[in-house]
């Protein structure tokens, strides 16, 4: 079981997502293998197996997205210390060689999107920043080798 932290938002955006799962998606879903059904003998038939394939997917994105609210656990956005850098925290970061200046939000897995400065709190990155104060230099070790980053700011 593996707790993701989320705010009273992103809970809401995962069961109006479910829900929308639950019900129009697998209406689709049985819509299609109802057409691909009528077209004849289901043993030669790649319409209706990619329509059974496609709810195959569909029931496990449903059971990921139960799992995921189930062990979702709400983090009030004024809770949070910005003394160190925490889940939901905004980070401001230097990379030490290149002296390029980024900002991350630190979310759960559920949340990242790289495109939104929104990275994983299991993400390499996300990992070696947690715990970390302003002015610390920080290694992460990442696919492409060791990179260093010093905490420039911790906000909300």
């Amino acid at each position: 079981m593996s707790i993701t932290y989320v705010t009273k938002e992103t809970l809401n955006q995962m069961i109006e997502d479910l829900n929308q799962l639950k019900s129009v998606g697998r209406l689709e879903i049985a819509k299609a293998i109802a057409e691909a059904r009528e077209k004849g003998d289901l043993k030669e038939n790649a319409e209706y197996d990619a329509a059974k394939e496609a709810q195959g997917h569909h029931e496990a994105r449903i059971s990921i997205l139960e799992t995921a609210v189930v062990n979702a656990r709400v983090i009030d956005i004024n809770d949070i210390d910005i003394s160190s850098v925490t889940v939901l925290s905004k980070v401001e970061i230097v990379n030490v060689k290149t002296k390029k200046t980024m900002q991350y939000h630190i979310v759960s897995e559920n949340e990242a999107d790289l495109k939104q400065g929104k990275i994983s709190v299991s993400s390499p990155i996300g990992k070696g920043l947690l715990g970390g104060k302003v002015g610390e230099v920080i290694e992460v070790q990442t696919p492409s080798g060791a990179m260093q980053f010093k905490i420039e700011n911790i906000f909300i």
